[in-house]
């Protein structure tokens, strides 16, 4: 059986944009975790790159183009690379063997509430987005905002033009108010493209258990996420700890709602031998001791490509 690796988050978009000598083929081994060589050597089909602008360069349209020409120019232009923007798009990756390259936004705060930009960024292949980051903007608050609050008027308004355009909602970084207004308001499904479960580590990044129930009643996904320290406490977090958050997640019934979502490129520190995609082997290792081969196909990409050809834009 052949084990193929979607991976529906990771940050390399953002170190191209502050690190202009970086690139993504052929880049000098450790600057970057995510490269073109890394996902061939791991089998990946389909890696997601999200659009994320750190706070120094945020609030403007400006460096979130800046970014989808990275994505067009460095990730594109690789022979074995191609854009996924329709069901149509999957269905000719995987037949031709190449692998597929969704583009998402990790906070909206540039996009300053308008519909046209977002309907251009859909043009241009944007087919997920979080709202926020962790703080508030003009769309919602995210995890670690103090007060707590919901979507505002404008972010009704941004994920009601979403579900219109055929636009993930990605929930990851939301906080719990505002989770549930999306979980409300959208007429589509949602994502949790890098979080864990909060009961077995509390972290407001993972996800409560009703949560996790919710993005499953909706026929949503959760990407269960490398990111050390939404995976256990302590300095030694291994490959079977992340494999607890799986169990937990599936328990409640969402093993067909399980896939990967590293936040490589996104991290400073390590699940142990899980540092890079050339690395994801060692998790398939560890779910084949315990899960049949069917189910380690599926966590490992057959939930999320199964999703997304029931989901993308047709």
């Amino acid at each position: 059986m052949t084990f193929s690796i979607a991976d529906f988050h990771c940050d390399v978009l953002s170190k191209l944009l502050v690190h202009p000598n970086l690139t993504f083929q052929g880049s000098e081994t450790g600057l970057l975790d995510v490269t073109y060589e890394r996902l061939k050597e791991s089998g990946a089909v389909l890696q997601t790159f999200a659009v994320y602008i750190p706070e120094k360069l945020n609030g403007s349209i400006e460096p979130i183009l800046a970014s989808i020409d990275h994505f067009y120019e460095q990730v594109l232009t690789c022979p074995d690379m191609m854009l996924i923007r329709s069901q149509a798009d999957l269905a000719e990756s995987l037949a031709m063997g190449k692998i597929g390259a969704l583009l998402s936004l990790e906070g909206v705060d540039g996009l300053q509430g308008s519909i046209p930009i977002l309907r251009l960024l859909h043009r241009l292949g944007v087919r997920a987005a979080g709202l926020t980051w962790n703080h508030a903007n003009w769309a919602a608050d995210g995890v670690m905002e103090p007060r707590g609050g919901g979507l505002t008027a404008q972010g009704k308004t941004f994920v009601t033009e979403c579900d219109k355009l055929g636009i993930l909602v990605d929930v990851s970084h939301l906080s719990e108010r505002a989770f549930w207004d999306v979980a409300d308001l959208a007429s589509r499904t949602i994502i949790a493209s890098h979080s864990n479960a909060k009961t077995l580590l509390n972290h407001p990044r993972n996800l409560t258990d009703d949560q996790i129930r919710a993005i499953i009643a909706l026929q949503g996904l959760i990407g269960i996420t490398y990111v050390p320290w939404f995976v256990a406490d302590g300095e030694q977090v291994t490959v079977d700890d992340v494999l607890r958050h799986i169990d937990h997640v599936g328990g409640l019934g969402g093993e067909q709602h399980i896939m990967l979502g590293s936040d490589f490129d996104g991290i400073d520190k390590y699940v142990n031998g899980l540092t890079h995609p050339g690395e994801v082997y060692r998790l398939r290792e560890a779910m084949l001791k315990r899960y049949s081969e069917e189910q380690t196909k599926r966590f490992l990409s057959g939930n999320a490509l199964t999703f997304l050809a029931a989901n993308l834009p047709e």
